[in-house]
C-alpha cells in the first residue's frame, strides 16, 4: 500500500489554514503554489507548506485529516510549532531549491501572492 501525507498548507500572514492529503506531497504543494485547485486554497492563497506527517497509508493519512479538522485553530497551530517553530514555509525541504525558484518564476509566485 502506498503511502500518504496529511499537510497544512496558509497563506503569507497566516490566518488561514488548509488541511489536506495526498500520496505526492512535492506535487500537490505545487499544485497548491500556483493555484491549480479553486475554491477556500486559491481564494485564501494558502501556497506556504507549514506542517506535514508521512504515514504508512493514504487511508491513516485521510483519517488523521478528519481527526485534525475536528482541531481547535490554537491546537493545530501548537501542532505546527512543534515542528516548526518559526511557522515558516517547508516547501524547500520537500522540493529542490532550484525547480522551486524556477517554478516560481514561470507562474509568478512570490512569496507574497
Amino acid at each position: 500500500m502506498n503511502s500518504g501525507f496529511v499537510y497544512i498548507m496558509s497563506n503569507y500572514s497566516r490566518n488561514a489554514l488548509y488541511i489536506g492529503t495526498t500520496s505526492h506531497l512535492a506535487e500537490r504543494v505545487l499544485q497548491h503554489r500556483c493555484g491549480e485547485f479553486g475554491g477556500f486554497t486559491s481564494k485564501y492563497k494558502c501556497k506556504y507548506l507549514l506542517y506535514f506527517e508521512d504515514l504508512n497509508s493514504i487511508i491513516v493519512a485521510i483519517e488523521r485529516e478528519k481527526q485534525l479538522k475536528r482541531w481547535r485553530r490554537e491546537w493545530k497551530y501548537n501542532l505546527i510549532k512543534s515542528v516548526n517553530p518559526g511557522v515558516i514555509d517547508l516547501t524547500p525541504s520537500i522540493v529542490d531549491y532550484k525547480s522551486l525558484r524556477s517554478f516560481d518564476e514561470i507562474n509568478g509566485t512570490t512569496n507574497r501572492s
